[in-house]
């Protein structure tokens, strides 16, 4: 046979739901001499959507991650979906409407029960110069103009507009008064959860056929597959590939040291709610010194702000976990409280938490490179996908399913993610006994399992929080352990629920996750 006939038959599938058991039967699956379409290294957002762009073709896929879904960068994101108006003001109109692009499909397609639209307001204080003011009101507009161009329509993200005095006042009631003369409004996607996002579609990936496999770490990368180790057991395997894609972000270069990039870390602040009373809207403060970068202050529906970001240079050995540093924390904290009237103070950081991005090597500073992504090639046949961004992860894993598909001589159908809704994605919209159901379930269940809500609440378990003022209830961690594929505290704390970003609730939690670990491991 030649290669081509071997491929492009779908694996009968085994359903979404990822688990301990039906881990341990694909691991053994992976490695017991068979040779397999394509071997994807990393399980963040982007390893997750090759995966699934490569079985929603036909391929028969494993994709490994030394760690969990979502363990690096794709969880230290600052929660939007961006739709590119940063790029589009450094004249990077490419990449700007590749962005807008995927936003549109992310927002009414593939994820519309985990990204809402969310207004960005920049107030326009003393400090933000009425040239600057006109400036950034012509970039508001070009991101009006992406916006329409890529058939986005104004039920999905409003268009930008001009803000009055009192408008600016009841979005942002703690905004500084002095001055104020008004504000602008775009608006964006903010996600529900990035790490949600990121489990989403390697359930989604899952259910055509693909071998998600945690804690699964490759030794030694080949064009042909990989020696693997399973760090539950220490048993160690082989992983037979037509084809192999590296998808492992910051750390692409320990895989495929030929692949040069330039990290940088983004370093965010975690606030409550209570600290930023009345806020419905994110608020956008102009750095000193720059033209388009701006601090963003997101409020989110779990009762928490988020404050970003940095963009620092990394040199040296990278870290499986950054740690934001005392000088950031200060540093975002003096700017917020130029655009408040009351700021909060150190004591009032509850979290934080900073991520590696995974910029190509070029000259200038880190926060002037593009966000571009790429896909290169090795000598050795590994095909690697570096650059780029959470919200065009989809675009990424399709480019990156191009490439390793010709270069292999694979058969298999075309890209189907753009049409591919993800697991949950059918929300309570319409009429009938499951829509209003779902209507009578808390808000935040169905805010971070969409359609599949109502399965979440049928297990039995509480849907109440799991402590006092913790966003997590009993009904999570449950399917955590037998749907989403958490293995121990940290998996359900930490990635399937956000509880970790505040180390208070994490300790509150952490006896409700015992539990659940203990009574469902399935």
């Amino acid at each position: 046979m030649t290669r081509a006939a071997t491929s492009g038959a779908a694996r009968p599938g085994r359903g979404s739901a990822l688990n301990a058991t039906r881990r341990a039967t694909e691991l053994v699956e992976a490695t017991d001499g068979r040779v397999v379409d394509l071997l994807v290294v990393g399980l963040g957002i982007t390893g997750a959507g090759v995966a699934l762009d490569a079985a929603a073709r036909g391929l028969d896929v494993v994709a490994v991650d030394a760690h969990d879904l979502a363990f690096g960068t794709s969880r230290w994101s600052s929660k939007l979906a961006h739709g590119g108006l940063r790029y589009l003001a450094r004249g990077q109109v490419g990449v700007a409407a590749e962005s807008a692009v995927e936003r549109r499909i992310l927002m009414t397609t593939t994820a519309p029960h985990l990204v809402q639209p969310v207004p960005m307001v920049l107030p326009l204080l003393p400090e933000v110069s009425r040239l600057q003011g006109s400036v950034a009101r012509l970039g508001f507009r070009g991101g009006d103009l992406l916006r329409l161009g890529t058939r986005t329509s104004g039920q999905v993200l409003p268009p930008a507009r001009h803000l009055t005095r009192p408008e600016v006042l009841q979005l942002l009631p703690g905004v500084r008064r002095a001055g104020l003369r008004g504000g602008l409004a775009t608006w964006e996607g903010r996600l529900e959860d990035d790490a949600r996002l990121v489990v989403a579609v390697a359930r989604t990936a899952a259910t055509h056929g693909a071998r998600v496999l945690t804690r699964c770490r490759v030794v030694t990368l080949r064009g042909d597959g990989a020696d693997v180790r399973d760090e539950l057991t220490g048993r160690t395997g082989v992983v037979r590939a037509r084809a192999v894609v590296n998808a492992t972000g910051v750390w692409a270069g320990q895989l495929a040291p030929d692949v040069a990039l330039r990290p940088s870390r983004g370093t965010h602040l975690v606030l409550r709610g209570r600290d930023l009373p009345g806020l419905s809207a994110a608020l956008t403060v102009p750095m000193p010194g720059e033209r388009n970068r701006y601090l963003l202050v997101v409020p989110h529906a779990g009762g928490l702000v988020y404050v970003g970001l940095t963009d620092e240079p990394v040199d040296g050995p990278l870290p499986d976990v950054p740690t934001p540093t005392e000088n950031e924390i200060a540093f975002l904290l003096d700017l917020l409280g130029t655009a408040l009237e009351h700021p909060p103070d150190r004591r009032a950081v509850v979290g934080a938490f900073a991520g590696l991005r995974p910029l190509l090597d070029a000259r200038g500073r880190t926060a002037d490179l593009s966000r571009r992504h790429a896909v290169l090639e090795s000598p050795s046949g590994v095909v690697t996908v570096v650059g780029g961004k959470l919200t065009t992860y989809r675009r990424m894993a399709q480019d990156a399913v191009d490439v390793a598909v010709r270069r292999a001589g694979l058969s298999c159908g075309p890209c189907r993610t753009s049409r591919l809704p993800l697991v949950g994605a059918a929300g309570p919209e319409g009429s009938g006994p499951a829509s209003e159901e779902l209507r009578k379930l808390p808000q935040r269940l169905v805010d971070r399992h969409g359609s599949e809500a109502l399965a979440v609440a049928r297990q039995g378990e509480s849907t109440r929080p799991v402590a006092p003022g913790v966003d997590c209830t009993a009904a999570d961690l449950a399917w955590g352990v037998t749907h989403e594929g958490a293995l121990d505290v940290d998996d359900l704390l930490d990635r399937r629920t956000r509880v970790g970003l505040v180390a208070a609730d994490r300790a509150a939690a952490v006896p409700a996750a015992e539990h659940a670990l203990a009574a469902l491991r399935v």
